[in-house]
């Protein structure tokens, strides 16, 4: 089984989205997206300043930005002893930025958010957009996995 762990800095405890949507969301982008051996991935529900800050300190861009993924698996994957769980990584949203490209996109908070999500996760996985035949490919795995989702990407 996977585990999803969130925490929450600069988002208030009783603020959507709810730590059981977030596992449901990445859940299904692990199912979707093939790992059959158990993951562990974190998911920390942040504010602009804070995403602003890692962005800044990790990727270079002096700008928040809606979803960043720090990957433990670069190339091989760690070998861990029977019965542990495939460390992925984590997932970083900013619930601020993630609310004005709904608005921008004419869309919800809920599909943006689970957008971001799984976009995030997928990052965990390997997959990445620096191609346009890599963008391609993320793309029509975001879609499919947003489309297998039906209402829990367009409710809490």
């Amino acid at each position: 089984m996977n585990e999803v762990s969130v925490a929450r800095d600069g988002v208030d405890d009783g603020e959507p989205p709810s730590s059981s949507w977030v596992q449901h969301i990445v859940q299904k982008t692990l199912e979707a997206a093939g790992p059959t051996d158990p993951c562990e991935v974190s998911v920390l529900l942040t504010d602009d300043r804070k995403i602003h800050e890692l962005n800044r300190t990790y990727r270079g861009q002096d700008k928040p930005t809606d979803v960043l993924s720090f990957a433990l698996e670069e190339g091989q994957a760690m070998v861990l002893p029977p019965g542990f769980p495939r460390q992925l990584g984590d997932v970083v949203l900013s619930m601020q930025t993630i609310q004005k490209q709904a608005v921008n996109h004419h869309g919800s908070v809920q599909r943006e958010s689970a957008w971001a999500l799984c976009h995030g996760v997928l990052h965990l996985l390997g997959f990445d957009h620096e191609t346009d035949e890599d963008d391609a490919t993320m793309r029509a795995m975001e879609s499919r996995i947003l489309d297998s989702l039906g209402e829990a990407a367009r409710s809490w």
